[in-house]
């Protein structure tokens, strides 16, 4: 072989060589390095070199918050409800060493461990805390897996219930508990609705007699005022009568004092007088026999008028 042929070989080797031991690690990602089978160093982002033959990337660290959806467990409550629950994890790789080196398999720990604690957690409740305390068993079950998870290299940022499974008989009496509070809740909203009405109502009829008796009480006024007003014209008119005959008498009066009398006229009145009273329905009058007496009383008060 030529020895040009060697040398462009040997060349080729070279940079595979070198190639090989350059690596560059991207962003929210860790490389371990080890040499010769030990722990060397954490490779942040960037370019590194390592020796050839020597050191070796053992695991790559993925960095990011990831998302782990367990399998439904099954749990037993403090009142020996059976049910099953699955969970989900947020957690972060927070030290790509303790991460490698700390435990086998991780996620296969994680999921034991977030078993286990579930089921300590649940058998301290009852069904219905169970059922109502989410986010008191979120709470405790992450508190206690970052605190486990800690020399794991592991953040434990947030755990949820995914879903809360009970057995089909709980089930069905759920639902028939909730459909009769849905049913109680109806015949509330009636009562209370029948209520309001009633009241609208009640208060409707207090506000058409309060205008009823106003309405009546001010007729009444009206009436009042009206008789009033025609007793008052009707005493008017009375009064005016009144003083229309006494002025008319008055001056009748005056005239026959002016006029002087004498007593055969007095006379001849007395007569008409006399004559005026039997036009009637009457058939006998009794005239007195002295009739001149009465004459003369009729001629001594036209004196008396005279004087």
């Amino acid at each position: 072989m030529p020895t040009e042929v060697i040398i462009i070989i040997f060349a080729i080797l070279v940079l595979l060589i070198i190639a090989s031991c350059v690596r560059i690690v991207p962003q929210a990602n860790a490389f371990i390095l080890e040499r010769l089978g030990g722990y060397q160093a954490t490779w942040d982002v960037g370019l590194h070199v390592k020796l050839p033959l020597i050191d070796r990337v053992a695991k790559r660290v993925l960095l990011k918050e990831q998302v782990v959806d367990f399998a439904p467990q099954s749990v037993i409550t403090k009142d020996n409800v059976t049910m099953k629950i699955d969970t989900v994890v947020y957690f972060q790789i927070t030290d790509p060493k303790l991460y490698t080196y700390g435990v086998d398999n991780p996620l296969l720990a994680i999921e034991n461990l977030t078993a286990t604690t579930l089921r300590n957690i649940i058998g301290d409740l009852e069904l219905d805390e169970t059922l109502t305390s989410r986010e008191h068993i979120n709470s405790r079950m992450r508190l206690i897996l970052d605190e486990a998870t800690d020399p794991w290299g592991i953040k434990i940022t947030r755990i949820e219930l995914k879903n809360i499974i009970p057995p089909a008989a709980i089930q069905d009496a759920m639902e028939k508990q909730m459909k009769a509070e849905r049913e109680r809740r109806e015949a509330i909203l009636i009562a209370e609705g029948q209520k309001k009405s009633a009241i609208l109502v009640a208060e409707g009829n207090k506000e058409s007699a309060i205008l009823n008796a106003q309405g009546e009480k001010e007729s009444a006024i009206l009436r009042a005022e009206a008789k009033k007003e025609a007793m008052i014209r009707e005493a008017e008119g009375e009064a005016e009568a009144i003083f229309q005959v006494q002025k008319a008498r008055a001056e009748g009066i005056k005239f026959l004092k002016e006029a002087d009398p004498t007593a055969e006229i007095l006379q001849l009145r007395s007569m008409e007088a006399f004559e005026k009273a039997a036009d009637g329905k009457a058939t006998k009058i009794i005239i007195p026999s002295e009739i001149q007496g009465i004459a003369g009383l009729a001629k001594s008060m036209v004196e008396v008028i005279k004087e």
